[in-house]
């Protein structure tokens, strides 16, 4: 049950807050900025309104999550830094003198009060809101658009694998004070076996060597066996699941691919992500770019012209630009003209440079083909491992029973594309396309500041909540940064 108000800090210590949190500090400048009010209203209808134990205000655990993601690091080290750090006690609305939750609250807020929210949009919704109340985006905007992936953490490793992993790491840890107390052999995994659960049962033998031996509240130990406490966790609560079921391989290059989720995302010039789409691994660009501009409109943009690789040049996007007004500055790759042929979900992956099926799996090769007719319009056709088209649950209606090859042809050249071809060699063409650097550097920030490299648990719900804390924190310190508030 909520709080029927919002809590309200009376002490007699709050005077140091003045003192000790300088009006330049991030934490406050963000405090001061953003009325978070708008986060009780979105899971004001999580909670039972008049029955039960009263709740923790849901906008002190969003900013618990926030923390997490400005400085990553386990529940267990955020709760702990929150208990002495005076920058956390005033950002999450207590008085100096007030004791933090426990940390499996924030695992509880995460599956069953973040559930089923659109929190991806609502928060990237309030920083564009910000961003234009303070003129940092004006009515019309430039908008880059491009996707990055994040690689799934508990499939990059096998169960058993991530226990050895962050066993490892509690050894490193420990190894300056092994002596009579904990030797090395007390934090090792006995068993030769790749089932998980035995693996969990020698981990908590290994914790409770540790613990015994005094050592736990050593910083680096102690980290280390957060981390581990965190990961075994997740897998017993995810215990029928070996991997993120929901992960997809995408494809990087031909011969290169990852396994997880891809953010797609528009950003305009100044920095600020207007909008994102988080898909499974296996989705190529292009497609998105419809939703990509709904989002940003739906924000508050007046979108003028859109600037994007050469996944962004289909004929469909190209139409949807002209229909809107929009200047679209993408290379030419013309093999995407036809890109849905007689109702086919045949995808191109610009990367790769090759077709994707339905079913996700990706031509092994090409040949051109110098086609027919009066024309004579060159095409190009893709052929698909007809082994994996034998077994595929999507074969009917797309694969021949007893063909020996599966393959797929598209012409390579349209009225569209002839057009684009024009404009891609004009001096103002090459002149937008210098812009695209920006979001090739927002995606690295996400990626390496604020942990989207990876994900944090299993499942796409999962990832849209990592991308949407992850965006609303790179939002709010472009903001701030901006603003010079």
């Amino acid at each position: 049950m909520l709080p029927k108000q919002e809590h309200l800090v009376l002490s007699d210590h709050s005077d140091l807050y003045g003192i000790l949190i300088k009006k330049d500090n991030m934490l406050r400048r963000i405090n001061e900025m953003i009325d978070f009010s708008f986060v009780r209203k979105e899971l004001e209808g999580k909670y039972c309104p008049d029955n039960g134990r009263m709740a923790e205000d849901p906008v002190r655990m969003f900013k618990y999550l926030l923390l997490k993601v400005i400085n990553p690091q386990s529940d267990v080290d955020l709760v702990k830094r929150a208990y002495t750090d005076m920058s956390y006690k005033y950002f999450l609305g207590l008085a100096p003198e007030d004791d933090v939750i426990d940390p499996s609250l924030l695992t509880k807020f995460r599956r069953q009060r973040l559930k089923d929210s659109d929190l991806l949009g609502l928060l990237i919704g309030k920083t564009v809101a910000i961003a234009i109340s303070k003129g940092i985006i004006k009515g019309k905007s430039t908008l880059i658009v491009d996707s990055t992936h994040s690689v799934s953490g508990y499939n990059l490793y096998k169960p058993w694998e991530l226990l050895k992993m962050r066993m490892r790491a509690l050894v490193k840890a420990c190894h300056p004070f092994f002596g009579d107390s904990l030797k090395e052999k007390d934090l090792k995994l006995g068993r030769d076996t790749t089932d998980y659960r035995d693996g969990i049962a020698d981990c908590r033998r290994a914790i409770a060597k540790v613990e015994a031996s005094g050592m736990r509240d050593i910083p680096a130990i102690s980290s280390a066996l957060h981390l581990l406490e965190e990961s075994i966790d997740d897998m017993e609560h995810f215990s029928w699941l070996s991997k993120d079921s929901e992960a997809r391989v995408g494809h990087k290059t031909a011969n290169s691919k990852f396994f997880g989720y891809k953010e797609h995302l528009g950003l305009t010039t100044e920095r600020i992500i207007t909008a994102a789409v988080v898909t499974t691994g296996e989705h190529t660009d292009g497609n998105v770019l419809p939703d990509i501009v709904r989002q940003s409109e739906d924000n508050g943009l007046k979108v003028e012209s859109l600037i994007g690789d050469a996944a962004y040049s289909g004929k469909d996007n190209i139409k949807l630009c002209q229909d809107k007004g929009i200047d679209l500055t993408a290379p030419l790759n013309p093999v995407i003209s036809n890109g849905n042929r007689k109702g086919e979900k045949f995808e191109y992956n610009k990367d790769a440079k090759m077709f994707v099926c339905p079913a996700g799996h990706m031509a092994v090769r090409k040949q051109n083909d110098p086609g027919s007719g009066e024309n004579h319009n060159r095409r190009v056709k893709y052929f698909f491992d007809v082994i994996k088209c034998r077994e595929c649950p999507l074969r009917e209606g797309c694969y021949r029973e007893g063909a020996k090859t599966k393959s797929y042809v598209t012409t390579i050249m349209s009225d569209e594309h002839k057009k684009m071809l024009e404009a891609q060699n004009t001096p103002e063409f090459k002149r937008k396309m210098k812009e695209r650097y920006k979001i090739e550097e927002k995606n690295s920030e996400l990626k390496n500041v604020y942990g989207l490299k990876k994900t944090m648990s299993f499942g796409l719900e999962s990832m849209q909540l990592q991308t949407a804390m992850a965006i609303f924190a790179a939002n709010i310190k472009r903001i701030l940064k901006l603003s010079g508030n």
